[in-house]
């Protein structure tokens, strides 16, 4: 992709430096003819209106303001890249800083595209044969009790095979961009982010002999609660779907992926990791 002519301002509006970035790559833009617009990441109707004749949506923020504006872009396929202003930011290919040196990057084609596979998941009420409520995730899904400190039992079958009934606080099924998130922490492993596998974790299991397990992308996670005092699905952490004892919850890969721009001179995954994971608390 070359001749850039129309940009995309995704921005977290709690973070002054967000709105101070989206004037500086307005003023960039306006001096070279390339038109912007700019909306609050977690405006998706906006979005998505927006992104249907946007080349670039670029999204100034932290991990959390990426994944608010992945599902826009996983309506509207347009490639995105992250400006990082949060902690971490392991979504995001330059930092606040280099904001000039990407979009000129951006602007002449010095770049690659990363496909990552996304998650597309449905809650099938109990005895229904048909989703109650259907969604996309870009990092995880997460079944998991609510605010009652007590476990909840959950049957897992893969395909038609059955896996495990864990007994724990719940269950990750991340995507491999999703594998360096919640899924990490409860010790599952971290994948190379353009494979295309499902990392299933449970969270704090009881007597388990099954930890982690990797699956094939053809593949499709089932859950059924068997037992719980309050559960709920978490979708990328910002979505949270209270669910009941005999609904299921199907998890698959997504076809289309979401495209992520990386820029020359950007970071390999496995140096950006090495250098993200020295800022976490020990």
């Amino acid at each position: 992709m070359t001749g850039v002519r129309r940009l995309g301002l995704a921005y977290n509006p709690k973070m002054t430096a967000a709105l101070e970035l989206a004037e500086r790559a307005t003023r960039w833009a306006d001096a070279r003819g390339i038109t912007t617009w700019s909306a609050p990441a977690g405006e998706r109707e906006t979005l998505v209106r927006e992104l249907e004749t946007t080349d670039v949506l670029v999204v100034l923020g932290g991990d959390g303001t990426i994944l608010l504006a992945a599902r826009a872009v996983a309506l509207v396929d347009v490639p995105l890249v992250g400006i990082n202003l949060g902690k971490v930011g392991f979504l995001s290919k330059a930092e606040a800083h280099e904001l000039e040196q990407t979009l000129e990057r951006v602007e002449r084609g010095a770049f690659r595209i990363e496909e990552r596979m996304a998650l597309q998941g449905a809650i099938y009420p109990a005895g229904e044969a048909e989703p109650g409520r259907t969604f996309t995730a870009l990092n995880d899904v997460v079944i998991a009790r609510g605010s009652l400190a007590r476990v909840v039992h959950l049957s897992v079958d893969i395909d038609r095979s059955h896996l495990a009934t864990y007994v724990a606080d719940g269950l990750v099924v991340a995507s491999p961009t999703g594998s360096t998130g919640y899924s990490f922490s409860a010790g599952g492993p971290i994948l190379e982010p353009e494979s295309r596998n499902l990392v299933l974790t449970p969270i704090a299991a009881y007597l388990s002999a099954l930890r982690s397990v990797v699956v094939d992308s053809s593949q499709t996670v089932r859950c059924r609660v068997v037992e719980a005092h309050e559960v709920l699905v978490s979708v990328d952490g910002r979505t949270d779907i209270p669910i009941e004892v005999g609904d299921v919850v199907t998890v698959a890969a997504r076809e289309r992926p979401i495209r992520f721009l990386e820029p020359e001179g950007a970071l390999p995954f496995w140096d950006l990791l090495r250098q993200k994971a020295e800022l976490l608390p020990s």
